[in-house]
């Protein structure tokens, strides 16, 4: 039965992997792509997302997202295809580094993102700021389709870093519900 268990923990982990590739992918591209350009009083403006520093890092975390999802994903096929998981304390403390690392990443960079184009949509009355959805509908919609894969994006980071969380953890347990060479009694834990 554990073993059932540990494999579906695996597909799971290989899944969420491939499902931050490709969205990572897919919002860097969207968003990168983005421009529009508009005619006011024969002056020709163009939006680009690096008009939004909130959007250039949208797009660099997402791209890094994207890059080490694939190194990851493809760690794990490889352990799956040996039938092996994570023994190694290093391993295991490196891919929750990088998956912690990654997930507080790409959730700053979705909560610029998203308070950015907040305001680009609704404008700041009190300071007398219009916004430019209105202006740059096209650059608006497209931004908004990427921001949402974004987020879904996101919280399957926030997945991995779980996962990778209790394959760390799982493996200073030993089956005992503490830590090796330990007693409740030595280091005072009652729990």
């Amino acid at each position: 039965m554990a073993g059932t268990a540990e494999r579906k923990l695996k597909v799971w982990e290989l899944v969420l992997r491939c499902v931050v590739l490709g969205l990572g992918a897919a919002v860097s591209a969207l968003v990168a792509t983005d421009s529009q350009t508009q005619t006011f009083f024969s002056m020709e403006r163009r939006a680009r997302f690096t008009d939004m520093k909130a959007l250039v890092l949208l797009v660099a975390a997402n791209g890094a997202a994207a890059g080490y999802s694939l190194l990851q994903a493809g760690r794990c096929a490889v352990a799956m295809a040996r039938g092996g998981g994570l023994s190694s304390r290093a391993l295991a403390w490196t891919v929750f580094s990088g998956d912690q690392l990654l997930a507080y990443a790409m959730l700053a960079a979705v909560a610029a993102a998203l308070q950015s184009s907040l305001l680009g949509k609704l404008g700041q009355p009190e300071l007398q700021w219009m916004g430019i959805c209105g202006l740059y509908g096209a650059f608006c919609r497209q931004v908004s389709v990427a921001l949402g894969c974004a987020v879904v994006a996101v919280l399957a980071t926030v997945l991995l870093a779980s996962f990778s969380a209790f394959n760390l953890f799982r493996l200073y347990g030993g089956g005992r519900g503490g830590c090796k060479g330990s007693s409740p009694a030595r280091n005072g834990a009652t729990w």
